[in-house]
């Protein structure tokens, strides 16, 4: 709804978008005024006071109620009717509301981790960046398609392959077994260098197709992501395929590339295999293929661009900071080449108050540990509460603690994740908004177990608002707008933001606004709001991933 209300704003002032923002004092302002003065050389107060007096004598507006110049700004207020039309629309609409009409297919790519061990909790930050992003983009209307992208041409997979191949494997989680295996093998490798040729051996073979290597890198891979897949559920992050590195050397589309280098004259061939970096301003050339006939990384990550560019008018990469650069090679490349790049997250890295991490050396933190310790203390914090279903809500709740707090911060920034932080129910993390949303369902069930209302029954009466009441209601109306927002900028934070900010209100207004006892007026009035933010609430906490309790 208030994606309409824009809309009718802009139109009103025939301006552009930019010059239209939220504000403190409005429900939202213009500039355009200090624009048009800067051009004519003329005071934007009564430019502002003119622009006024001309939306005035237009007639009336569908949403549009009061209008004010103020010091030059143009301040819109909505009218009684977008309050009424927004809690119509969300109790008509119900799980579909926040809903885009928007077409297309899109491909996001996130998690990516190597497939030498567990995923550890930087890799957590990719799967919930971009598991977010996916439930965004398909409640905006988009068929989208989840990938992890398998990197099982590696060195790190080879000495993980011959680690396993050596030391065979515990009775671990697979992923964790294998891991061992690769830390032991690491250890071999500081001790004799000579085993570099062993790692380079078994590598050329893998890419030139022996079946007998490919057997045992197949079956070391499928362990590392049966794994994955089990950690990735504990935290309700799904992938719809899983793609090998492998299958873009087997299936042409590396030569391809090599062809569309050529062509475009910035392949060099003399020994290695390279790109001609100074055609592309870059500092050195950017080797593709080893003098042994093995491709690199970026090599095969071109072949899969090639191949994201022939199936998807728009994918997304979730990176971490330190592939800035390679990004930056890769998108470089393919725009000269004539591909479109890929639109790249980046995120900074995660900590614990433990410190930094290894998984070469052993010393990291699996996810799996931070998953099962959340836990852990969830149960703790739910012990001495009188309600059914303990480790289901407990469990709820460490999963909400877990991708709230990932994705609340700008991926942009780096952050340190405190799970006695994320657990506080009084602080703003996720169990403040599974307990609003619980609360919202609780006064809901009263009403109805004492009344007998149906949802016909509510009537909502927006003569009737408050300060409050009203403000919480534009909150409401904002749920399709905040999804346009993430669309447009990539940026999922912009969401567990507006979530949590119809939490805060949702109990500034039952604080001081009566429901079940108030005059049946109102009562009637305040279940339709109380109503409307129950379903906002959970359909919001559907696009971040976690559970919206009913009781806690």
């Amino acid at each position: 709804m208030f994606r309409f209300f824009k809309e009718e704003v802009k139109r009103s002032l025939n301006c552009e978008e930019k010059f239209i923002r939220e504000s403190e004092h409005s429900d939202l302002t213009s500039t355009i005024s200090f624009k048009i003065a800067k051009e004519k050389g003329e005071d934007a107060k009564k430019i502002a006071e003119k622009l006024v007096s001309e939306i005035k004598t237009k007639g009336e507006f569908s949403y549009i109620g009061k209008v004010e110049a103020i010091n030059g700004y143009i301040n819109f207020f909505v009218n009684n009717t977008f309050l009424a039309e927004t809690i119509r629309s969300i109790l008509n609409r119900d799980e579909d509301y926040g809903s885009l009409d928007l077409k297309g297919d899109v491909l996001i790519e996130h998690t990516s981790a190597n497939p030498d061990g567990p995923l550890h909790i930087g890799h957590l930050r990719n799967s919930i960046i971009g598991d977010t992003l996916a439930r965004i983009f398909k409640k905006a209307g988009f068929n989208v398609e989840t990938q992890y992208y398998v990197n099982d041409m590696g060195r790190q997979t080879a000495i993980a392959v011959l680690g396993v191949n050596k030391f065979g494997l515990s009775e671990k989680k697979p992923d964790h077994a294998v891991a061992e295996a690769y830390i032991r093998m690491n250890e071999e490798l500081e001790k004799n260098s000579d085993l570099e040729k062993e790692i380079e051996e078994i590598m050329k073979r893998y890419e030139d197709g022996d079946e007998n290597v490919i057997r045992l890198f197949k079956d070391v891979v499928e362990k590392v992501l049966e794994g994955v897949i089990e950690t990735l559920k504990n935290i309700n992050v799904h992938h719809d395929s899983f793609v090998l590195e492998s299958y873009f050397v087997r299936n042409g589309y590396v030569n391809r590339i090599f062809d569309i280098l050529d062509k475009n004259g910035i392949l060099i061939k003399n020994g290695a295999w390279k790109i001609d970096g100074s055609r592309l301003q870059f500092e050195k050339d950017v080797i593709l293929r080893r003098e042994n006939g093995t491709t690199l990384y970026i090599t095969r990550d071109l072949a899969y661009h090639l191949w994201k560019n022939e199936r998807y008018p728009r994918f997304i990469n979730i990176l971490g900071a330190d592939h800035k650069l390679i990004g930056k090679q890769l998108s470089d490349i393919l725009k000269f080449i004539g591909l479109k790049p890929p639109e790249i997250v980046f995120f900074e890295f995660v900590s614990l108050p433990e410190g930094s991490m290894s998984t070469r050396r052993g010393k990291f933190i699996s996810a799996d540990e931070l998953i099962e310790k959340t836990f852990e203390e969830a149960m703790k914090l739910l012990r001495d509460r009188d309600m059914d279903e303990k480790e289901k809500i407990a469990k709820a709740v460490a999963v909400g603690a877990l991708r709230f707090d990932f994705v609340k911060i700008a991926p942009e920034k780096h952050m340190v994740f405190d799970w006695k932080n994320a657990l506080d129910f009084e602080r703003q993390t996720a169990s403040y908004i599974q307990y609003s949303h619980a609360r919202a369902c609780s006064i809901l069930r009263k009403a109805n177990r004492n009344e007998e209302i149906t949802k016909d029954e509510v009537r909502f009466k927006p003569e009737l608002c408050t300060d409050v009441e009203r403000k919480h209601i534009i909150l409401l109306s904002k749920f399709s707008y905040i999804i346009e927002r993430v669309i447009n900028e990539l940026r999922p934070n912009i969401f567990a933001e507006y979530l949590m900010k119809v939490a805060s209100s949702f109990n500034d207004f039952y604080r001081d606004h009566p429901v079940l006892n108030a005059k049946e007026e109102i009562r009637m009035h305040r279940l339709a709001i109380v109503d409307s933010t129950r379903i906002v609430l959970r359909n919001g906490l559907e696009l971040l991933g976690i559970e919206a309790l009913e009781r806690m």
